[in-house]
């Protein structure tokens, strides 16, 4: 074998990358810094997808520990890993994909009158440079925050709408917030959107009618006990939300795209 058939017959962890996306995309990736704002079902397998797809650089929150009700859905849950911080075993996976990646760890609420602080320390700690926000957080105050925050500054964000109760990942659909259907929080989120004088917010949504389900314990008046999650949705769903992130910070895969697969532009 000549040396140059060598070579090319060295596989790396971009061999199948740089086929369909490029070198000069994994560049760009490479050196993108994306936030993910929870590290759970959507969050932790999109942050999954994210590393293999060749992100170099990342910022993760999450202030929980892993519970055995996660191992059904999240990336990071094992019945080894239960007890341990989400953001400490997310980062280790990271490193076990790439180890080049940096990864910024947070753990603290996101609040509305912590949220300037928050994104002052963490644009300190990247060196100013925040490509993408992932917000993959349940409540919705803490969306909402973000979503006026990033606007307000002009940062990219996709947010993911909920998908308990939902068990058809073909329903899911990226739309603008006022374009949502069929979802109890995007119904929630387009209100209080035009309360907060969010004009535009691109989500993930499922337009699928929710599940009917009755509450495990209807004395539980803290806890939704009537919320069921696939173990397929959240991954999916992180995955997609990745695929969009990857697309928009390389240039790749940008093109509209009919229903059909037939390419729009």
């Amino acid at each position: 074998m000549t040396e140059t058939a060598a070579a090319a017959a060295i596989e790396t962890r971009d061999t199948k990358l740089e086929i369909i996306m490029g070198r000069e995309a994994l560049d760009k990736l490479a050196d993108a810094t994306v936030l993910v704002l929870g590290c759970g079902g959507v969050g932790s397998n999109c942050c999954e997808a994210l590393a293999r797809g060749g992100i170099g650089h990342f910022v993760i929150l999450d202030k929980d520990i892993i519970a055995p009700s996660n191992i059904n859905r999240q990336a990071i849950a094992f019945h080894s890993t239960v007890g341990k911080r989400k953001v400490d075993v997310m980062e280790a996976m990271i490193h076990d994909i790439n180890p080049t990646a940096t990864v910024i760890k947070r753990t603290e609420y996101l609040l509305s009158d912590n949220i300037d602080d928050f994104f002052v320390s963490v644009l300190e700690q990247t060196d100013g440079k925040l490509d993408y926000v992932v917000d993959a957080i349940d409540t919705i105050s803490a969306k909402l925050t973000i979503a006026k925050y990033t606007q307000d500054h002009d940062i990219r964000l996709v947010s993911s709408m909920g998908g308990a109760n939902k068990l058809h990942p073909e329903c899911l659909r990226f739309a603008d917030i006022f374009d949502t259907v069929r979802d109890p929080m995007s119904r929630i989120m387009r209100k209080e959107c035009k309360k907060r004088g969010i004009k535009s917010l691109h989500v993930l949504f499922s337009c699928e009618e929710s599940v009917k389900t009755q509450p495990r314990d209807p004395s539980n008046i803290h806890e939704r006990t009537e919320l069921g999650t696939a173990s397929f949705m959240p991954p999916i769903m992180g995955q997609m939300i990745a695929g969009e992130v990857i697309r928009q910070i390389s240039g790749r895969g940008t093109e509209r795209v009919r229903s059909d697969g037939q390419r729009l532009d």
